[in-house]
């Protein structure tokens, strides 16, 4: 697992053809096993990948008292996993965002 995401984020993962949205969801597996392993109940978060016109937006949905684990002291911990996520998209030359949702 660890292996994968080292080469996901360095750039170093093998490219196919229409890999476009496989890329999206790689990241959208990565915010979806950090989020889960934030919650005390993480058999309710659902992750979804919605495509926009200035890229796509990965949507976290959780327990509401849940939502303070994922957003962190001062929004340190969701700026960290946004950082990571626009970080792996910008080597790919694309635009992906983290919003959390009710």
């Amino acid at each position: 697992m660890f292996g994968k995401l080292i080469s996901f984020f360095t750039g170093r993962a093998k490219k196919s053809a229409g890999s476009a949205s496989g890329d999206v969801r790689e990241m959208e597996a990565f915010v979806e096993y950090v989020v889960k392993a934030l919650v005390d109940n993480p058999d309710q978060v659902e992750i979804n990948a919605v495509d926009g016109k200035d890229g796509a937006v990965i949507q976290v949905r959780c327990c509401k008292e849940d939502i303070g684990k994922i957003v962190g002291k001062r929004g340190k911990t969701i700026m960290a996993i946004r950082s990571l996520v626009s970080g792996a998209a910008g080597r790919q030359r694309k635009r992906v965002s983290v919003d959390v949702l009710e």
